[in-house]
């Protein structure tokens, strides 16, 4: 028995009116046929029996991007004491001031501080704008990654690895841009005191500072996101083929890889993610990317570039598995749903031979 189909696709041709011929009888026979898939479509009682088959109606390039989406927040939001950490650490000499900027804020002093201070929900401060700028952001570089995967394709359809890398580098960037207001509210919002949701971050900023002050940092942010994207990729790539045959396609693998690729590319690009966000801080004497390279040497040293890199580098681990781990989650929920909506159709398929059957009799 053939599988049946899950959608019907109609092609309306038009004819003269009155004309005959193949391209009638055609129509007839497409007509039909969606009337027969129609009959197969599981009603409203047997959805409400198997309700993980209404997943399986959804187009599944949507179901696959939402599983994409809701695996990135809930992984932003389980690590997101150590992003808000991160955060603290690396503004520490922009907010406290010249002298007391040289008394680098360690990493158990900074969860200490956030504890004492605004309890345990001040560990999750600002993880909202965070969740509500993670979503658009996939959605954006998804749809820009397959665009720009055309554009560079060879003559041959075929896309090289520097194809690819370029792709997901202005994929990367075209997120960034698009999105970047929700990331200068979420710093605001996880690092300034005074303000509880992201409505009053806004308002105060265009009072104060201005439009401008929603694309502050945006030249580091672009700066860095590709040279970030294509490192990523590239050791991923390069680790991924010296492992063993056996070993290559096992998710324990896919994981390890992704830590030991982000981790290195996050060594390299670090300091363009602090030069942005202390130049999307208030009251920042940064205008360029020029300025705040040596403007944050000479008040915090070298080292000031790298503040915060211990808690970044301890989210990378947590964030990758748990991302990974849930959206394969969703994936084998999605082709489990995919199984329960055909054997749905199979049924309502078996019910309409048996009518067709019984009818025949008469």
């Amino acid at each position: 028995m053939s599988k049946p189909q899950t959608k019907a696709t109609l092609v309306w041709k038009e004819f003269p009116a009155g004309s005959g011929g193949f391209g009638s009888v055609t129509s007839m026979m497409e007509k039909r046929q969606a009337q027969a898939c129609l009959l197969l479509e599981p009603t409203a009682t047997q959805l409400l029996n198997h309700p993980l088959a209404i997943v399986a109606l959804l187009p599944k390039d949507a179901a696959v991007f939402a599983a994409g989406a809701l695996s990135g927040a809930a992984a932003k939001t389980v690590t997101a004491p150590l992003d808000r950490i991160k955060l603290i650490m690396q503004t520490h000499g922009l907010r406290v001031g010249q002298e007391s900027a040289k008394k680098a804020i360690g990493f158990v002093q900074a969860f200490v501080s956030v504890g004492k201070q605004q309890g345990i929900k001040g560990y999750w401060k600002g993880n909202f704008a965070q969740v509500v700028r993670v979503l658009p952001y996939s959605a954006v570089q998804l749809f820009a990654y397959d665009t720009y995967k055309k554009l560079f394709r060879g003559t041959d359809s075929e896309l090289t690895l520097i194809g690819r890398l370029a792709a997901g580098a202005c994929a990367g960037m075209t997120s960034t841009f698009l999105t970047y207001p929700l990331d200068v509210l979420r710093l605001r919002l996880a690092v300034e005191p005074g303000y509880q949701t992201m409505t009053d971050v806004s308002i105060k900023m265009l009072k104060d500072e201005g439009l401008g002050s929603f694309y502050r940092g945006l030249g580091p942010s672009l700066i860095g996101i590709a040279p970030y994207v294509a490192i990523n990729f590239c050791v991923f790539d390069l680790v991924k083929k010296s492992l063993p045959e056996k070993y290559r396609n096992k998710p324990e693998a896919s994981i390890v890889t992704a830590f030991v690729a982000a981790s290195i590319a996050t060594l390299t690009c670090y300091p363009l993610d602090t030069v942005r966000r202390q130049m999307q801080m208030r009251g920042t004497p940064y205008k360029s990317v020029l300025d705040a390279f040596p403007g944050i040497v000479a008040r915090d040293g070298v080292a000031g570039l790298y503040r915060g890199f211990l808690p970044n580098a301890l989210k990378t681990l947590p964030n990758s598995s748990i991302k990974l781990t849930i959206f394969d989650a969703m994936k084998r929920l999605i082709s489990i749903s995919e199984l329960e909506l055909q054997r749905i159709m199979e049924e309502n398929q078996r019910k309409q031979s048996g009518n067709n059957g019984s009818s025949s009799t008469f």
